[in-house]
């Protein structure tokens, strides 16, 4: 049979829809890619790729007069697959949609993990993702993220971590919406000025994933509660706003060895690294000490392009993301910067420092010190 005649038989080819028809009463035939089905299957399907299907039906079925319905992805491959059954003397028809009109209906779903028929159709695109699949999606809902600060970076991160379906995610930030963050501070609302920014971070998550759950802090970050805080989560994404935080987080996360995906911002320019204890470089090996005071003026003072914390913050997210699944290869060691005037990114390598006060020596972790806002040490 020639291809002009496939896509001839092919154009016949009765389509059904999923849940129209009773799986225990026809052959299920899945043509997909091995890659595909790794993430699971119809239950009681036969699963053969389509490049194989003519040489292999046969050794799993013989045309007994069933109807066998073929699928795959959205529809399309297995219209040539229930052609090509057809051609050999089979009673053939594709299921329309494919795995993913199956999944949007919530049907039955043979799959690795322990994911619901409504988590197996929230994240299908995740789980079509060979990197990813049911088990990655399975990882990132067991996963616990604190995110230091609910403002601008944290407002994107909290957002693409929460639509990611990262299963616990901790907000501490003891600030209260202002109008003056609503121009970048995506999680929050004209009607929510004056809420505590976790409150308000909660209602909007809340409402974007139920699957996630938030766990809010309404305190300020400081040296008597942040090795308690951190301990309870597998990484940090530090949208820290100032200078105390910073240092602190940094060195937290070298007595916890929790990795810091830290982000800042200022004015138009932003950076992202990942700081990952004791395997590369952390804060103070790039900022050994804190700036005098009146160095670095505060985003109030000196302004913030309204949209660069959105591209920051979804930058921290996708790092995170890649952290908690162990894919790809994250910016420990590198420190992206992105220049948004003149749309640019640029790489800076960055190596531990031997001789960094903080970082040299595993078995003495430094001391951990509050500075005041003019980054004095607090006595």
């Amino acid at each position: 049979m020639n291809r002009l005649d496939l896509i001839r038989l092919a154009q016949d080819v009765e389509e059904v829809e999923p849940g129209r028809f009773d799986p225990d009463s026809v052959v299920l035939v899945d043509v997909r890619e091995p890659v595909e089905t790794a993430s699971g299957v119809i239950p009681g399907a036969i699963v053969i790729p389509l490049g194989q299907l003519p040489d292999r039906i046969g050794d799993h079925l013989a045309p007994d007069g069933r109807t066998v319905v073929v699928y795959c992805a959205h529809g399309h491959r297995s219209v040539f697959g229930a052609a090509i059954l057809n051609h050999l003397g089979y009673r053939a028809v594709s299921l329309r949609g494919g795995v993913e009109a199956w999944l949007d209906r919530g049907l039955p779903w043979a799959g690795p993990g322990t994911l619901t028929g409504e988590q197996l159709q929230r994240y299908s695109r995740h789980i079509r993702l060979p990197e990813v699949g049911e088990k990655g999606q399975q990882r990132l809902l067991e996963s616990r993220v604190l995110l230091v600060g609910a403002g601008g970076l944290g407002s994107p991160a909290a957002l693409y971590l929460a639509a990611a379906g990262v299963g616990t995610l901790g907000i501490v930030d003891d600030d209260r919406v202002d109008a003056s963050n609503l121009q970048r501070q995506v999680l929050h609302s004209l009607d929510r000025i004056g809420m505590p920014k976790v409150e308000s971070a909660r209602e909007t998550i809340s409402s974007l994933n139920p699957d996630v759950t938030v766990e809010t802090h309404q305190v300020r970050l400081d040296s008597s509660n942040v090795l308690d805080l951190m301990s309870r989560y597998d990484l940090v994404v530090d949208g820290g706003d100032n200078f105390p935080t910073r240092y602190l987080v940094n060195d937290a996360s070298l007595h916890l060895g929790v990795p810091v995906v830290h982000g800042s911002i200022f004015r138009f320019e932003g950076q992202v690294t990942v700081f990952d204890p004791y395997n590369g470089p952390c804060y103070r090996c790039v900022h050994r000490l804190p700036p005098p005071p009146g160095v670095a003026p505060s985003c109030e003072v000196a302004g913030v392009f309204g949209v660069l914390p959105g591209v920051v913050g979804s930058i921290q997210a996708t790092e995170a993301i890649k952290l908690l699944l162990g894919i790809g290869s994250s910016l420990v060691g590198r420190l992206l910067v992105y220049d948004a005037l003149e749309q640019e990114f640029a790489t800076l390598h960055i190596s531990r420092d031997p001789e960094c006060p903080a970082c040299r020596d595993r078995e003495d972790p430094p001391r951990l010190v509050d500075y005041d806002d003019t980054c004095r040490p607090v006595a």
